[in-house]
């Protein structure tokens, strides 16, 4: 497999993926809008680029090109380079995209002779420089074809192949709502805990969970890093929680099967209502995003 790849988007995600990759042999030529962010990968080993025309117009065919920016962008990003795409070159859709836009955008793409897979990352910053989880959409014999590539970003055992153009992004998209659900199960236990009659430490409890109990979890691990961090109180953490969206599609698509989500969609609802009234709650959810994604929570 030729190691060579163009990466666009280097945020949290993307920035560390790359640097995982170049020290596993890899050669990278990458572009983001920030100049700043693009010198830091210069020094760590990448070729930058000014654009993203530059990026792949000084690629040789058949190219390989990772797209690691938010969904919004995308299609921006695709108009800019298929003028200079061939037959045969290959991009991967790397960020959390709608995967009715990637089932289009792999149709489209297909019809110019280029081969797309929509893959789904999970790990936050931590997986994308120590091995993630990925979910992988897109034809087999693509996916066969970069599967030495998906086994380097990955945890051991921890990539497979979902199906054709979107599945990698469908399943993705459900993996994060049943995080939406376990995140507020957690968050609505502890708050039970904390204003219980009895004089709890909450880092303790997380603590204990976290060794040989059925909810022993990345979570709860994460969970107890933040009171550690941040004591029980979350005094310097928001009650308002953020979201990217994919609860929300998640619940959007479990209406149009007609399936019953209660739980996936009272974590959305809750999540929209802390707009306006911060909670205990609240500050869990967004010191759990903090932890694992390094979302703002602060």
């Amino acid at each position: 497999m030729n190691k060579k790849i163009g990466y666009i988007g280097l945020g949290k995600m993307g920035f560390n993926m790359v640097e995982r990759l170049l020290g596993l042999g890899y050669f990278f030529t990458v572009y983001d809008k920030n100049p700043d962010t693009v010198a830091k990968a210069v020094g760590i080993g990448a070729e930058g680029s000014e654009s993203v025309t530059a990026l792949v117009k000084s690629m040789e065919s058949p190219r390989l090109i990772w797209i690691m920016s938010p969904h919004q962008t995308v299609d921006e990003i695709l108009t800019e380079m298929l003028p200079y795409l061939k037959q045969g070159d290959t991009v991967i859709d790397g960020g959390n995209s709608p995967y009715r836009e990637s089932v289009r955008r792999g149709k489209e793409l297909e019809e110019k002779g280029i081969r797309f897979l929509d893959v789904g990352v999970s790990g936050g910053p931590g997986g994308a420089r120590d091995g993630a989880c990925l979910m992988i959409g897109g034809k087999r014999e693509v996916y066969q074809e970069y599967e030495n590539l998906f086994a380097d970003i990955s945890a051991k055992d921890a990539y497979a192949h979902m199906g054709k153009c979107g599945a990698g992004h469908f399943t993705k998209m459900i993996h994060n709502g049943i995080e939406y659900g376990m995140m507020q199960a957690i968050a609505e236990g502890f708050d039970i805990l904390k204003k219980s009659d009895f004089d709890l430490s909450m880092k303790d409890v997380a603590i204990l969970y976290n060794h040989r109990s059925v909810v022993e979890s990345r979570l709860i691990g994460w969970a107890g890093n933040a009171f550690e961090q941040y004591g029980d109180n979350l005094e310097k953490i928001s009650g308002e929680v953020g979201a990217t969206g994919e609860g929300l599609w998640s619940v959007e698509e479990a209406k149009r099967l007609n399936i019953p989500v209660p739980v996936i969609g009272a974590s959305v609802e809750f999540r929209n209502k802390s707009k306006n009234n911060p909670s205990y709650q609240g500050k869990i959810l967004s010191a759990l995003r903090n932890q694992f994604g390094g979302h703002k929570a602060i």
